[in-house]
């Protein structure tokens, strides 16, 4: 009985070591998103308005997309993410997400989380200078999120933000625009 056994062991054991070697490379490949090196963290409060993202599934249908932050006074940040689902004159939806920024990461880097104990990673991958756009990444290259404090950005900011999407290692054909509507838009 033991000699039937033989043959399903060597490649059980092949099998263990292609996947272990197949995962392994998975993981190597994946290079933590850089931060900026320091977020103001008051100065970046406010209203962002998506622009284009590589979306989660909520957000796939999602139109007038806005993510908004107010700090609290424990240091976190509440988060109101509102959006009209399937069109503009779509359901309503909105989601408070509470971030929590990590000790060291220069306000740069937040752990969000939707529902207790589940939090996901939120990384400030690029903020100008006037605090007027930037790119929230993770390092799973799973999603990503272009904003700016206006509904609609010149068309060489939007080309310039997604070559920088590109060089943080996601697939640009991937973004969706997020269609922006609001009477009061520049």
């Amino acid at each position: 009985m033991a000699t039937q056994l033989l043959p399903a062991r060597p490649l059980l054991a092949i099998a263990c070591l292609l996947l272990g070697t197949a995962l392994g490379g998975c993981l190597r490949n994946v290079q933590p998103i850089q931060p900026v090196a320091h977020v103001d963290l008051e100065h970046f409060m406010g209203r962002w308005y998506v622009i284009a993202s590589i979306p989660t599934f909520l957000e796939k249908d999602a139109f007038n997309a806005v993510e908004s932050y107010a700090l609290r006074p424990d240091g976190r940040v509440q988060t109101t993410f509102s959006y009209r689902k399937g069109g503009f004159d779509g359901a309503p939806k909105v989601l408070h997400p509470i971030g929590t920024v990590r000790a060291g990461s220069g306000g740069a880097v937040w752990d969000m989380q939707f529902v207790w104990p589940i939090s996901a990673e939120y990384v400030v991958a690029y903020l100008d200078a006037d605090y007027r756009q930037t790119i929230i990444g993770r390092s799973a290259r799973d999603h990503v999120w272009i904003m700016a404090r206006t509904p609609r950005i010149p068309a060489e900011d939007y080309a310039a933000l997604l070559r920088r999407v590109g060089e943080l290692g996601y697939r640009v054909e991937d973004i969706r625009e997020v269609p922006q509507r609001w009477p009061d838009a520049p």
